[in-house]
């Protein structure tokens, strides 16, 4: 039987890091038995049934955020408000069977339920009170909900997928309203409704729906529809074990892409919140479509962890692309320099990429670290480099100028072996040669390894950025 999984965010914000997770592992069962089973299909709904909170600006960014995770979703997305007479039509429907009635409780009314049901003890916040009410005894001029009429005695019973057999006391469970007065459907009655309509065959999402799962299923139940299957994933909480909060990292996908990490990174290390496959760390999607299964999801709530994301998004720099890293902080450098590169500035920065990128945890970092490549001259040394450029450092810069000029063949081995033979010569130690020569090509005292560095600037640049310090001793 092909699966068919769904997302369906609400769209009242940014894609939530949980959100994301839902998304994705919704996305690999389906890819999974697309590739190796009877078929899958990854849905998106948008539930905008909020029309006070929902605004076109979040469903944009869900769609952009899905997007760059690289979650590609079948066919269009569906707007559930715009299913509304679907529902009304099966409220209806339940009410031509005697499995929903009519409610004309006012606000006050209900209030004062749930006060006695609190003050008894008592499991049901409504009273059912016009559960096998006459509708001949209806006030004039009040519009009715329609609620759900829920079995009183025995369970719910969900053979969950992750969370193994669950069960509710039925007598715990209220009869759930349908359609509001005004018509509207409520969020229950438009989940099932448009879960049956699409023909969702798991609903994955997470364990703070167990609730309303039993709910739903009675639903299910009354219309006479089959159940999908349900697999409710644990939450994900901080390293410290509290609720996923902004200090953790409970942010929108498009604050962690500002943040510089790449979107295999941001994959990979949500698929292993919860989900494991032995003791691989990193995993390719392809290897992750091929393995995924509900059956390795824990039950445990995942923690999230900045610092092995960070860990997981600097080996996939390292394992990216030179052209591809490029393409991506060029804009980021374009920014950091008030638009104003160096001639020449995106070559160097793609013939230096592989010294760049051994130490960048992040894009942004990279970016940061390639600068040096890009900016215009004359450089501004910092505050550590400004230190390393004593007068001594630039009398030795001033003299291994003259040596390192001679050189034809400009190439890393060359420059290194010159700088070497001047050391020697000198009685210096190396790095009394390389030091100074970082600060004054690179503006740091933190770089590639200089002697890569003056390969990639090339002779001119370098010969230039070196003249200029001495240019700024004699001013």
């Amino acid at each position: 039987m092909p699966v068919v999984t769904r997302f369906a965010p609400s769209p009242t914000g940014f894609l939530h890091i949980g959100g994301a997770r839902t998304a994705l592992f919704n996305w690999l069962f389906a890819k999974h038995h697309e590739k190796y089973g009877d078929g899958g299909t990854f849905l998106l709904r948008v539930e905008d049934t909020d029309r006070a909170r929902s605004t076109d600006e979040a469903v944009a960014a869900i769609f952009d955020g899905l997007s760059w995770l690289g979650l590609d979703w079948d066919g269009e997305a569906i707007s559930q408000f715009t299913r509304r007479e679907r529902h009304q039509e099966v409220a209806r429907q339940l009410l031509e069977k005697g499995m929903a009635y009519k409610c004309y409780c006012s606000p006050e009314e209900l209030a004062e339920m749930r006060e006695k049901a609190k003050a008894s003890g008592a499991k049901r916040m409504y009273d059912g009170a016009w559960r096998d009410r006459d509708p001949s005894e209806a006030p004039a001029g009040v519009d009715p909900v329609i609620r759900l009429r829920a079995p009183l005695e025995g369970s719910t019973v969900i053979e969950d997928l992750v969370q193994g057999r669950v069960e509710v006391a039925n007598e715990q469970l209220d009869d759930m309203v349908l359609l509001r007065a005004d018509g509207n459907p409520t969020y229950m009655m438009a989940v099932v409704v448009d879960d049956f309509d699409m023909g969702i065959t798991h609903v994955i999402r997470g364990d703070d729906h167990l609730v309303n799962a039993f709910r739903q299923v009675q639903l299910f139940k009354a219309m006479d529809w089959p159940l999908p299957a349900f697999a409710h994933i644990p939450l994900i909480h901080g390293p410290d074990g509290a609720k996923l909060s902004k200090r953790h990292g409970a942010l929108g996908v498009d604050a962690y892409r500002d943040m510089g990490y790449l979107p295999e990174a941001l994959r990979n290390y949500l698929m292993r919140l919860s989900w494991s496959h032995g003791d691989d760390e990193i995993i390719s999607t392809e290897q992750a479509i091929e393995w995924f299964g509900l059956d390795a999801v824990g039950r445990g709530a995942a923690r999230f962890d900045f610092q092995k994301l960070e860990s997981l998004n600097g080996h996939y720099i390292r394992q990216s692309d030179n052209d591809t890293l490029c393409d991506l902080i060029m804009p980021k450098l374009m920014e950091m320099l008030d638009g104003k590169l160096a001639e020449g500035a995106e070559s160097r920065v793609k013939t230096g990429m592989n010294g760049l990128k051994e130490r960048a945890k992040n894009l942004n970092e990279l970016a940061e670290s390639a600068k040096f490549y890009a900016i215009p001259r004359p450089l501004r040394p910092d505050e550590k480099a400004t230190q390393t450029l004593t007068i001594e450092a630039k009398q030795t810069l001033s003299a291994f100028r003259a040596d390192v000029a001679a050189i034809s063949d400009w190439t890393e081995e060359n420059v290194q072996t010159a700088a070497k033979a001047y050391a020697e010569a000198h009685a210096l130690k190396l790095g009394m040669v390389a030091q100074p020569l970082r600060a004054a090509l690179t503006g740091s005292t933190v770089s590639p390894g200089i002697f890569e560095v003056m390969a990639v600037l090339g002779r001119e640049e370098t010969l230039a950025r070196l003249d200029d310090v001495n240019l700024h001793d004699a001013s």
